[in-house]
């Protein structure tokens, strides 16, 4: 089985990936070049980097075998110049030049060792500059244990047909994990078509209500929204918890 099929089945296998490791978030502009870093240990064969968009399958990248060093590319990517790798003794970077809307996503490495995939730690690519915008109230909230919070993101985008759903995860301090703690799913009735004749534009409002909160809640909550094509971040909203 050749390295770039053996790497399909695998994929094929996935409906989520459970990263097991604290994400990171990568923020950048777009048509910005970014490079995503992978560092695996001796033991891994065969490497590999996915990109995790939020409410679709986990898509692979690219693969590459560290005897040989040639790396492999599924055709929705090996046609796309702007994603290139860079290997080399105990690394597989991932490069993407000139960063479009819909290269926010998490990307992941991976590595095989006696046929288990291990994960490493995710990047959250985070990219800012649409034409669309996502606002999020309050930008910061300083709260007491047991108390309750309401965190609101506003999207302003045109209208398009199509799933239109907002995710929410946290990112928190140390070893907390990043990871999607929500989910509205597809929620249009929740948005107002702009009173203006003509326009296709409109607004929709998302609630993420959180109630008796504990130390263990604190955090940035960031709002992501797939609409028309693309995945949109809000700025994040910081939630302190004091201690009593």
């Amino acid at each position: 089985m050749s390295r770039l099929c053996l790497a399909l089945v695998l994929i094929q296998a996935l409906d989520t990936v459970d990263i097991g490791h604290p994400s990171r978030l990568l923020h950048a502009h777009l048509g910005d070049n970014v490079t995503l870093q992978c560092f695996y240990p001796d033991r891994n064969s065969y490497i590999s980097w996915y990109k995790l968009t939020v409410g679709q399958k986990p898509q692979l990248v690219s693969t590459i075998y560290k005897y040989d060093g040639g790396a492999t590319f599924p055709s929705e990517f090996k046609d796309n110049p702007r994603f290139t790798v860079q290997s080399g003794n105990g690394f597989f970077h991932l490069h993407i030049s000139n960063t479009q809307p819909y290269d926010s996503a998490t990307y992941v490495c991976g590595g095989i060792h006696v046929n288990v995939m291990e994960f490493k730690n995710g990047i959250i690519l985070i990219l800012k500059g649409s034409s669309k915008t996502v606002v999020q109230q309050p930008v910061s909230e300083s709260v007491q244990p047991g108390d309750s919070v309401t965190l609101n993101c506003t999207i302003h985008t045109e209208t398009c047909a199509g799933e239109h759903s907002v995710y929410w995860f946290r990112h928190g301090s140390g070893e907390s994990p990043t990871g999607i703690i929500y989910t509205n799913g597809d929620r249009r009735d929740q948005c107002e078509k702009s009173p203006e004749a003509g326009s296709h534009t409109q607004s929709c409002v998302y609630n993420l209500p959180k109630r008796n909160l504990s130390l263990s809640d604190a955090g940035t909550y960031y709002c992501a929204v797939a609409s028309c094509g693309e995945i949109l971040f809000g700025n994040g909203t910081k939630l302190e918890i004091d201690r009593k």
